[in-house]
């Protein structure tokens, strides 16, 4: 049975099937994951960054074009110092191994977030691994790192002013033209895993019409039915976008 099928299957009042544009995650539960089978944080940190690409190319296969991955707030900085830095030794490799592998599969890196006081070092990692382009871009995954909601609101303001818009001319449209997304599609759904219910400071401008899904499941263990199961929920949804009910 394929996706389109899946979802007729459970949602049969549905006239047309409901598949999202753009997919955005919290990574979230990466340490209790450790914890609960007796492994270090860094155990953790690393099958969830694995898991990104996972996921990525199981979305892509089910018609999705963009997915967003919350992998480092502007918040987590004030974690210990060693666990932030085995964090940022993860995604280099991770960017520098399954980058290329992910370029060849028609996906296009983008980084959201700021860049100070990210390293040097991984700057040019992380740069070089979105400056990658497919020969056909099929699927864009942005990499939310040293990234915040009110962050990129503030950035995007500044920017609108540096540019010389007068006040009275700052609208919606200049503010969304500056944030890092800029481009992309604002998230038609975004899921947490890990049992929290809510954004942490994720895609604050973005989510102002996103569907939520929360579940249990930490984010490594976070499969292909998983987000079978998110994807359903989305499809069974009406989106009303502030108008009346029907």
């Amino acid at each position: 049975m394929t996706m389109k099928e899946s979802n007729q299957s459970m949602n049969p009042a549905n006239s047309r099937v409901a598949i999202p544009h753009h997919v955005a995650f919290v990574m979230d539960g990466n340490g209790r994951w450790a914890t609960n089978r007796g492994l270090t944080r860094t155990d953790g940190h690393r099958e969830g960054i694995d898991n990104v690409e996972r996921i990525a190319m199981a979305l892509k296969e089910r018609g999705v074009g963009y997915m967003t991955i919350y992998m480092f707030s502007t918040e987590n900085w004030k974690r210990p110092e060693a666990e932030v830095s085995a964090i940022f030794e993860l995604l280099g490799h991770w960017l520098e191994e399954t980058g290329p592998r992910l370029v060849a599969n028609g996906v296009k890196l983008r980084h959201y977030g700021r860049r100070a006081p990210l390293d040097a070092g991984f700057l040019e990692v992380l740069d070089a691994a979105c400056a990658a382009t497919p020969a056909e871009t099929e699927f864009v995954l942005g990499l939310a790192i040293n990234y915040g909601g009110r962050a990129e609101i503030a950035d995007a303001i500044a920017e609108v002013v540096e540019g010389g818009v007068s006040a009275d001319d700052i609208d919606e449209e200049a503010i969304a033209g500056a944030l890092y997304t800029r481009g992309v599609p604002s998230p038609d759904l975004i899921v947490r895993p890990g049992g929290e219910l809510r954004l942490s400071n994720f895609l604050l401008w973005q989510a102002a019409y996103a569907e939520l899904y929360f579940t249990q499941v930490l984010w490594p263990d976070f499969r292909g039915r998983d987000l079978d199961e998110a994807l359903n929920s989305f499809a069974s949804r009406n989106r009303r976008y502030g108008g009346l009910q029907t």
